[in-house]
C-alpha cells in the first residue's frame, strides 16, 4: 500500500494503518535515538516516545509524503530533550560505561569519532548526524530542524570546520 494512503488513513483514525507505517521506520528512529543518546534502554525508550508522540499528532502532517521527514524531526525533539533532562542527573561514576557494537569494529576509531561528534552544539552535532549519518540533503535538513536552508548550510561548514580544527588538535590526521 503507498505510504500517502497508509499517512492518510491512520489519519483519519486507522490504528492498523497506523502502525505499519511507524514499523517501517521502527529500525530508522532507534538508530538516530541511539546516535544521540548513546546507550540502548535511552533509545528504545525514545523510540517508545515517538511512537506516542506521532501516534497523538499525526492529524498535525500536511504532505504525507513527508512522513519519514516528521518522524525524524520528532526522534531529534524527543532526544534533545532527553538529553537536556538528562544534564540536570549526576552520574555517580561514568566510568562503568558498556562498549556496544560488534568486536570487528575499530573500537578506538569509533571512540574518537563519537568523541569528536561530542564536541559539537546540539545544533551543528544534529545537522552533521542527518547529513552524514542519515544521508539527508541540505533542504530535508533545513525542513526536519525547522531552520533556514542558508542556516543549515552554515551549521553544516561551521561544524566541519570545528571537527577538522580538532582532529588536527588531537594530531591523528594532517
Amino acid at each position: 500500500m503507498k505510504l500517502e494512503r497508509l499517512v492518510k488513513k491512520a489519519q483519519k483514525g486507522n490504528d492498523k494503518a497506523y502502525l505499519m507505517l511507524f514499523q517501517q521506520y521502527e529500525a530508522d528512529i532507534y538508530r538516530m535515538a541511539y546516535v544521540y543518546v548513546k546507550n540502548k534502554e535511552d533509545a528504545l525508550d525514545l523510540v517508545q516516545e515517538v511512537a506516542y508522540q506521532s501516534f497523538k499528532k499525526i492529524g498535525t502532517l500536511k504532505k504525507p509524503e513527508y512522513f519519514k521527514t516528521w518522524l525524524m524531526k520528532i526522534t531529534i525533539n524527543c532526544a534533545l530533550n532527553l538529553i537536556n533532562q538528562n544534564k540536570k542527573v549526576i552520574p555517580l561514576n561514568s566510568d562503568f560505561e558498556v562498549l556496544t557494537g560488534s568486536e570487528d569494529e575499530d573500537i578506538a576509531l569509533t571512540l574518537s569519532l563519537q568523541m569528536l561528534i561530542d564536541t559539537l552544539k546540539e545544533d551543528e552535532k544534529s545537522v552533521i548526524l542527518l547529513k552524514y549519518y542519515d544521508n539527508r540533503t541540505l533542504k530535508e535538513i533545513s525542513e526536519i530542524l525547522d531552520i533556514p536552508l542558508g542556516t543549515a548550510k552554515s551549521v553544516l561548514y561551521r561544524a566541519l570546520g570545528k571537527l577538522r580544527q580538532n582532529l588536527k588538535e588531537v594530531g591523528n590526521y594532517g
